[in-house]
């Protein structure tokens, strides 16, 4: 027992084994505490949000909540040790116990950042989950400030980290930092600009995640609403990235909330085409329009003008808000249509080599 009570470097080993030990321990059953902490959670978590994913919020919480419970009682068991004499130096007037008490307490502060940001996660997925039974629209609003949250939590933390690590009064250096923040303001007013944007977006919804918009020239598909830009995925598989104020001051052409798609094609007739074959053609171009009727909301067949090179036939219709493959299809047929009642008329179109002659074998 006179072992336990040797001292080496201050410390009695006694008291390094109950350190040890203590560790130890919280390094066997971290995962078992951990867990069963999360799941006490979850179960109170469930009598709010009745849509939880257990296994999503295990995989979210239960690393984080270990690392934290690991460092805290790491950091408190050490904690309980008297510093080495013959370690005490100072650097910059802090001695080397001091110094190393700040990091133990900065590291439990980014371990607790870390967990809470998980848990916004989580917070965030339940509300995502829930809104997909309303409005799957709205989940972008989720993910913004989900985002927007997680930065104001590592500004937080950051606060923490110089008020318990450098022993900073955060009130005061906030005071200090006015000055600098008025001129950083002044420095990254587009970027303020563009996160003002982000809120009148998020706000005024004149688009959502998933929408197909032009804007500046550009088209595609929405993939991500962030706080300072805006990524459209293109018809050409590119990320184009824009900034939110841009999205704001142009003008958008949201395609995705159309009530209906237009088509148009325009035939020039050659000017010998009779009135009666004219005519006839009109008819049967009506007619085919009528068969695809449960698709086409309205349509026009008009002989809009005639000029000395040709008689100009325009065919306008309009479609169910379909999706692009499903327009392309119908316009296909359509364009199938037409083909065949031109050949099936001879009618001859105007330019040097867009006649259509059917029964080319007749004389």
């Amino acid at each position: 027992m006179d072992f336990l009570n040797s001292v080496y470097f201050d410390n009695t080993v006694r008291s390094y084994l109950m350190v040890a030990g203590a560790i130890l321990l919280a390094l066997i059953l971290k995962r078992y505490l951990s867990r069963n902490i999360a799941f006490l959670f979850f179960k109170l978590s469930k009598r709010i949000w009745k849509v939880l994913d257990e296994q999503a919020f295990l995989g979210l919480v239960v690393e984080p909540l270990e690392w934290f419970l690991l460092i805290a009682v790491t950091v408190f068991s050490i904690d309980k040790l008297k510093f080495p004499g013959v370690l005490k130096h100072t650097i910059y007037g802090h001695n080397t116990g001091e110094i190393i008490s700040r990091i133990g307490t900065g590291i439990i502060i980014v371990a607790f950042i870390w967990l809470i940001l998980r848990l916004i996660d989580f917070v965030a997925l339940v509300l995502k989950q829930q809104n997909d039974v309303s409005d799957i629209k709205d989940n972008q609003i989720i993910i913004f400030f989900r985002d927007f949250l997680k930065i104001i939590v590592g500004i937080c933390g950051l606060l923490l980290i110089v008020k318990a690590c450098f022993n900073q009064h955060i009130g005061n250096l906030l005071t200090g930092l006015s000055l600098v923040g008025a001129a950083v303001a002044l420095a990254a007013k587009e970027s303020l600009e563009n996160l003002i944007a982000s809120f009148i977006i998020f706000f005024d919804k004149p688009f959502f995640t998933g929408d197909v918009v032009n804007v500046n020239s550009i088209t595609g598909k929405i993939e991500k609403i962030g706080l300072r830009s805006t990524r459209i995925r293109t018809a050409d598989k590119t990320l184009v990235t824009i900034p939110n104020k841009q999205m704001v001051d142009s003008i958008v052409d949201n395609l995705s909330m159309r009530t209906n798609r237009r088509a148009e094609i325009k035939l020039d007739l050659a000017t010998k085409t009779t009135l009666t074959a004219a005519q006839s053609f009109i008819d049967q171009l009506k007619k085919a329009l009528e068969q695809n009727r449960q698709h086409i909301t309205s349509s026009s067949v008009l002989f809009r003008e005639m000029s000395k090179d040709s008689l100009l036939i325009r065919i306008e219709y309009f479609t169910e808000p379909f999706t692009l493959e499903e327009f392309d299809a119908l316009k296909q047929q359509i364009n199938f249509s037409i083909k065949k009642i031109i050949e099936d008329n001879n009618i001859e179109l105007a330019g040097n080599s867009t006649t259509v002659i059917i029964n080319e074998s007749k004389p």
